[in-house]
This record gives structure tokens, sequence and C-alpha cells, in this order.
């Protein structure tokens, strides 16, 4: 018994289905109304609409205790970028939406609209690491008196005098991967996922989870490493770790330069493997 909890286009749940017998069982979810579409015509799999921090409900609700594997692609999937309507690439001038379920009241243009400006800095400074955060939410409040955020364009050109021309698509790239991330808890999402995986897999089962920036790598590592989030290693009298899951690979895995050539977004993807004890 399988998880695909990032099912999105189904690549990765074919792939695994290809490798179970008659009698394995996959579960993909994704939150995505996109996503329903794809959902594979197969008697072993169960198409589950709905954030994957439901996982173990989930789980409870198909009569299945322990599974043998999670797998986790996290960030935004490709199509989901190329999609002006959706808000999550400021190559468009879309609307500020950046929400992965579109049934969420929640908005990238509401956080802007009604975030206070220490609120702001903290979104940018955490998920963007951007240093000037400060000054960035002061200004978007300052901006927000005369009109409110709802599009795409009008927001950069306020962020414009942060950010030089030679890093422009950089920083602003981090100021969108701030805002996506807070729009959907992506952060509090992958804690929730990390901290069920400990109660429904099997000894021996697989965790692998795919990142893409520094700051869920950083999670993923340290609850690997020590079995919670902030890295702090427990040992027993004789110096033993006493973290409930092995690392598989204690170097991240990274894309060779020949996938990197078919999909660019793999330049930033780490993957990690560990194994429940």
């Amino acid at each position: 018994v399988y998880v695909d909890v990032t099912f999105g286009g189904g690549g990765h749940s074919k792939e695994i289905l290809s490798h179970l017998g008659k009698k394995g069982k996959l579960l993909g979810f994704d939150q995505d109304e996109d996503a329903v579409k794809n959902a594979l015509d197969d008697s072993r799999f169960i198409f589950v609409r709905s954030n994957f921090r439901y996982m173990k409900n989930f789980l409870r609700y198909h009569n299945i205790e322990k599974v043998d594997g999670i797998l986790a692609d996290l960030g935004v999937s490709s199509h989901h970028f190329d999609e002006a309507e959706r808000g999550f690439s400021f190559r468009f001038d879309g609307a500020l939406d950046m929400r992965m379920n579109t049934k969420s009241p929640f908005t990238a243009a509401v956080l802007l609209n009604t975030y206070s400006e220490e609120q702001l800095a903290d979104v940018f400074y955490l998920y963007g690491e951007l240093h000037n955060s400060r000054k960035i939410a002061k200004t978007i409040v300052n901006a927000r008196v005369n009109t409110q955020f709802d599009k795409i364009f009008p927001f950069i050109e306020v962020l414009k005098p942060f950010f030089g021309r030679e890093k422009e698509k950089k920083d602003m790239a981090r100021v969108f991967q701030a805002l996506r991330i807070e729009v959907n808890k992506e952060m509090d999402v992958l804690k929730t996922l990390l901290e069920q995986s400990l109660e429904v897999l099997n000894p021996g089962g697989r965790l692998v989870v795919l990142t893409y920036h520094s700051l869920e790598d950083r999670l993923v590592k340290n609850f690997i490493r020590s079995g919670n989030f902030e890295g702090k290693l427990e040992k027993d009298f004789y110096g033993n770790v006493l973290s409930p899951l092995k690392a598989i690979n204690n170097k991240v895995i990274v894309a060779d330069d020949v996938e990197i050539a078919q999909n660019p977004r793999a330049r930033s993807a780490k993957l990690r493997i560990a194994e429940l004890k």
C-alpha cells in the first residue's frame, strides 16, 4: 500500500502502479481540481481530492492502518506556472491568486490587502528570505491606501524599486514564493505530513520527499536526522541517535545534466529518502 500525496499529472503514480501486484493499492492525494481529470483508471488506485495534511484521516476512511511508502513531490507543478489566471508566475498579468485549492477564500490578494505591516514583513523574511522585508512591507501598506492589490503587474511595479535589474527575477521569485507558501500554509502542511508519516508507515516503510527550496529541504533533513524539525539530536546511553527514521541517502540526491535538460525545474530539486526503523 502506497501513498502519492502530490498526485498532480499522475506521472509518479503511474510508475508506482507499474511495480505493484494485483493486490497492491495506491492512494493519490491532490486538492487541485485540475488534477481530478488525471485520475487513473485502475482498480488499485484511489484518488482523494484533499490536502495531504488529512492523509491519516482518509487512510482510516478507506480502512487502511499502515502503508509501505509515502511519496511527496513538493512545490508547484509547471502547468500552474503556465496558467496566468492561477497567479503563480510574475510573467503574466493574472489575478493575485496562488491558491492550490481554488475553493479556499484566502488568496494572495487577500493576504496583501489585509495583513499588517509586521505580518507582511515576517512572510517575506521567513518564506522568501528577503533581508529588506520590512521596507517591502511598509511600501505595500502605503500603496494599498490608494488602491487594492488584485493584479500581478501593478503589484510588481510597486516592488521594482527594491530590486536591481541583474537580480530582479531572482528576488521577484522569492517574493512570489513567500506569498504562495503563506497562502497555502505549505510549511505547516509539510510538518503535519512528516509527523503523520511516523504514525502510518510500516516498519521498513519508505518516506520519499522532493523539495525545491531550502526552507522545505532543511525541514525534511532535520526531521529525518533527528525526528524533530529543529534538528536537535537525542542519543541513548551508548551515543546512538534516537531518531525514528533512518536516512537511506545521507547525501541529498540531485538531478543530473540530462534530466535538467529535459526538465529545467529539476535543477532546484533535492530528493531525500528515509526508512521507518
